[in-house]
């Protein structure tokens, strides 16, 4: 990587990349007292300890920006899957648990094996939900289908953590056309999820104009938000938008605060909530499936923040970033909650507020953590009505579908193969989305792979990739290949 800065630089050099504004009191000011006898040590901004203050305010920027992504993915597999309110808030509960967790391994890391040490924020990925969704379906409800999910997650996170050495060499196969036709896919094939949302919150089975009103409402908060607010407001207008629509929501008789009831201020979260881990072979392959999109978007992400925080990110760096979040997914089972991987819109805060240092991410860690100890606060939000949470939904799965179109954006779409890709993709993956029951004549284990629609156009845009650019080419010599098609680019979640 050509930004790299060296921690120990020497002045004319800019040693930390960072320019007159540099946050870590070099220079001419430095208050060492000791003149030119003593050449100060230099921090690189990304391992700079800020004072308590300043390390707190923007720590919990981060947790704002990412909470809402962090439950909407437990949100919505509970939702869809008619869970219990207690069984949602488990969900919420642990995938907030494990956010934080997986962010200390990814920010502080052990030894020299696990951990990017980069400012990144782990959460819950969008990836598995189509897959999750299809598993519990195939196997007739939660009772039977969570332990078949846990058990696909724990499998193919071990196979992540075991295949991370090797798969930045083996990022040539994801170019951006590839990641982000998924990525699109993703967005897309969840965003009739947040419409069902609506009519799912009426008793007659159709929306009901109050509930579109309480949606709309909601959305427009947001809007207004976006628009006239800046800084730490802006970001967290996603939470003041759920807010507004739940008081909004009393007054038509659309909130329930019932879930509340018996919810403890403090608890630990109960392992195995759900039963047992189960191995199913065809929900283990769409999970690896799914892991090989989170290992792609992991390492377009930590080559985005390394350029940004101006910190050398070569094959070791994203291999320990890789094992970190395997790790974090491997042990999100057991305290029940699902896939790991980096935020992309942790990354944008970075850009917006300057702040590199790791520790700050850290820190946003272990308030995570807290959080996740509380089932109250798993529960408050369990209370937030259906049209809100779909409004809100609107949002993170367009944003999903916008960066992956982003991503597409520097493929060349000009070049007939790969349009084809894309086309492919998108067509063959949206047919579970947009025609309800189109497998249902298939047996269970081939449901599993391909009604989830994101598997299937994973497994697509990778097979003609590889047949379209490999086969038969040499490496390097594809004609009329660009640099950007070289590497995949960053995503948002």
């Amino acid at each position: 990587m050509s930004s790299e800065v060296k921690p120990s630089g020497d002045g004319a050099s800019a040693p930390d990349g960072d320019g007159a504004g540099a946050p870590d009191g070099d220079g001419a000011g430095a208050p060492d007292g000791d003149g030119a006898s003593a050449p100060e040590v230099q921090v690189h901004p990304v391992d700079e300890v800020l004072p308590p203050g300043r390390m707190l305010v923007a720590s919990l920027q981060h947790v704002a920006s990412m909470y809402a992504g962090a439950v909407s993915v437990p949100l919505v597999v509970a939702v869809a899957a008619k869970m219990s309110p207690g069984d949602t808030a488990v969900l919420m509960g642990g995938s907030l648990l494990m956010a934080g967790i997986a962010t200390l391994l990814q920010t502080l890391g052990i030894g020299n094996f696990i951990g990017s040490r980069l400012p990144f924020v782990n959460g819950v990925s969008f990836a598995g939900v189509g897959v999750m969704l299809t598993i519990i379906a195939t196997q007739g409800g939660v009772e039977a289908g969570m332990p078949i999910v846990f058990g696909a997650i724990i499998v193919s996170s071990l196979f992540g953590f075991l295949v991370s050495s090797y798969f930045s060499r083996l990022v040539r196969f994801f170019p951006p056309v590839v990641t982000g036709s998924v990525i699109t896919l993703i967005g897309v094939s969840l965003i009739p999820v947040a419409y069902d949302w609506i009519v799912d919150d009426s008793t007659t089975g159709t929306p009901e104009p109050k509930s579109i009103g309480l949606a709309g409402a909601t959305v427009l908060v947001m809007l207004l938000l976006q628009r006239f607010t800046r800084g730490f407001l802006k970001q967290i207008s996603m939470l003041f938008a759920m807010i507004f629509g739940t008081l909004l929501a009393i007054p038509m008789g659309l909130a329930d605060f019932s879930k509340l009831d018996g919810a403890d201020p403090v608890g630990i979260p109960s392992p195995l909530h759900f039963g047992a881990p189960e191995f199913n072979l065809p929900a283990i392959i769409s999970m690896c499936v799914v892991m090989l999109v989170i290992l792609t978007e992991s390492t377009a992400d930590m080559i985005a923040l390394g350029r940004i925080v101006e910190k050398d990110v070569d094959e070791k760096t994203i291999a320990r970033g890789l094992r970190a979040d395997a790790l974090g997914s491997a042990l999100g089972p057991l305290f029940n909650a699902f896939h790991a991987s980096a935020f992309a819109q942790n990354i944008g805060l970075v850009v917006i507020s300057k702040v590199r240092s790791r520790f700050v991410v850290a820190l946003s860690g272990a308030i995570l953590v807290l959080i996740g100890l509380s089932p109250a606060a798993a529960a408050l939000i369990s209370v937030v009505p259906m049209p809100v949470l779909a409004a809100v939904s609107l949002f993170l799965f367009g944003s999903i579908a916008v960066s992956g179109i982003q991503t597409l954006l520097q493929a060349d779409l000009h070049r007939g193969d790969n349009a084809l890709i894309v086309v492919v993709t998108l067509g063959a993956g949206l047919a579970p989305a947009l025609s309800d029951g189109f497998y249902d004549a298939f047996p269970d284990w081939a449901q599993i792979v391909l009604g989830s629609g994101i598997s299937t156009g994973c497994i697509l845009a990778v097979a003609l990739n590889l047949v379209f650019k490999h086969l038969g080419a040499k490496a390097g010599s594809v004609p009329g290949a660009t640099t950007a098609e070289s590497e995949p680019a960053a995503v948002t979640h």
